[in-house]
């Protein structure tokens, strides 16, 4: 039974891999679709979000089914309750592609203000490395790379203060554009939520490894 088990929890953390492959590329295509004013590639991440919710279904049901046959215990009862956690936060990032990407109609047809440009890939960049390393931290319980997560998005927050004073002084400079900075800045304000989800993956595997629950301040 407990081979069955293992066997199942291996096929699991395989569909997490793709799912979490998928959610990252298509985050990766809403920052291009945001950088290059690309209609085609927003619509791609449009239309790529539907594979995400299929996959997202197939790990729930994966999840509940090895929960009721096997009824584990301990570090794989945990881990299934951090999957199950852990599959939202993807499927959440993969609706906040959705959201940058539909920031592409902030220029216009026009290319990014190239400042404005480096610091939200700066940005993206830093927000991408971290669903990657959460996702890694999950899949091989590894408790480090969870922590560095957590410090990571200290980093992405001085990114999005950074960005808003940017905005905040093109909106004095330039107020007849206002309506575009405040677009821009929703695109900044969905990246900082990507990090936000990876926090949470990287805290559900802290969780997981040995049962601290670090949110809120706690552990």
């Amino acid at each position: 039974m407990k081979i069955h088990l293992q066997r199942e929890l291996e096929q699991l953390k395989k569909n997490v891999f793709h799912l979490s492959s998928v959610v990252e590329q298509n985050l990766k295509l809403a920052l291009r679709a945001v950088n290059e004013s690309d209609t085609n590639l927003a619509t791609q991440v449009r239309d790529r979000d539907r594979e995400i919710d299929i996959l997202e279904v197939k790990v729930e049901e994966e999840c509940l089914k090895i929960l009721a046959l096997h009824q584990p215990v301990a570090v794989d009862l945990r881990f299934l309750i951090a999957v199950l956690k852990m599959n939202n936060d993807l499927e959440r990032i993969g609706d906040l592609a959705v959201n940058i990407a539909a920031g592409r109609r902030c220029m216009g047809g026009d290319s990014m203000p190239p400042s404005f440009a480096e610091a939200l890939n700066a940005m993206g960049e830093k927000a991408q490395a971290m669903v990657r390393k959460a996702l890694e931290s999950l899949i091989a319980l590894d408790q480090v790379k969870a922590r560095e997560v957590l410090a990571a998005d200290d980093a992405v927050d001085a990114h999005y203060r950074e960005i808003v004073e940017m905005l905040r002084g093109e909106m004095t400079r330039r107020p007849a554009e206002a309506e575009k900075m405040i677009c821009w800045l929703l695109v900044a304000k969905n990246l900082e939520r990507v990090a936000d989800q990876a926090t949470n993956i990287a805290e559900d595997t802290i969780y997981t490894v040995d049962g601290t629950i670090v949110r809120h301040g706690l552990g």
